[in-house]
């Protein structure tokens, strides 16, 4: 049975005829209708055009480099991007997911884990588990303010581009202010079960999102690096 009740589109964005075939049909079974893609510059049109839901991206195509499709369509489109390539050197594992996309997957790759990352996917929750206890949608913190129905978040005013992995690991600091999170938990919370030894993607994530935030390792603003354990939001300094 399908666990995907909602009609979604998935953009296979790849030159191999044969890994499209079997991408196609692993994510017909779990319920998405395929749209197909030889090149950067089609996988784009039809990002354009059809507003996927999940874009699978090769890294190696013929005429763009899968980076650049990755960036471009993170431009116009808040499609979960997937991509999936033989290339496994950590340079372009860190190049992908700093373009925005939410998973890397290796070939050859199992057709039942690559749908299994994307119903977790899919699965995770668009508010945080805090927003019904507290009685608002609304999370402040130095300057933040992060609206969770909304999806937004603002700076001193003015608002963030985040995807939606940073937006989501962003809510968990902020939902649990006083909680040093492990990688492991914040893996669980973003990502869903089964992702708990991918420590990598958090690390990636967490930089690009500092980034974005201006947070200065050396003297951060916001997230705290917490040895041997994970990540905490820097704690509220009293108005004197």
């Amino acid at each position: 049975m399908p666990d995907i009740h909602e009609p979604r589109t998935a953009l296979i964005v790849e030159d191999d005829e044969d890994i499209r075939e079997l991408l196609g049909t692993a994510l017909r079974l779990k319920g998405f209708s395929i749209l197909e893609a030889a090149t950067g510059h089609e996988g784009l049109a039809k990002v354009r055009d059809h507003q996927p839901d999940l874009i699978t991206l090769d890294l190696n195509l013929p005429d763009l480099d899968g980076v650049e499709v990755c960036r471009q369509s993170r431009a116009m489109s808040d499609a979960y991007i997937v991509m999936v390539t033989a290339r496994q050197d950590e340079i372009d594992r860190l190049l992908g997911l700093e373009t925005g996309a939410d998973d890397f997957i290796g070939k050859p790759f199992s057709p039942r884990e690559f749908t299994a990352r994307v119903s977790a996917m899919f699965r995770r929750p668009r508010t945080g588990p805090g927003t019904a206890g507290n009685g608002s949608s609304l999370l402040r913190h130095n300057g933040l303010l992060m609206d969770v129905e909304g999806r937004t978040v603002s700076l001193d005013g003015e608002e963030l581009a985040l995807t939606r992995i940073e937006f989501d690991l962003l809510e968990a600091l902020l939902d649990g202010a006083s909680r040093v999170w492990s990688r492991e938990a914040l893996l669980d919370r973003v990502w869903g079960d089964g992702w708990a030894l991918d420590h990598h993607l958090v690390e990636v994530h967490i930089r690009n999102l500092r980034r974005k935030l201006s947070d200065d390792t050396s003297n951060p603003r916001f997230i705290r690096t917490v040895r041997g354990v994970g990540y905490r939001l820097i704690p509220l300094t009293p108005v004197r």
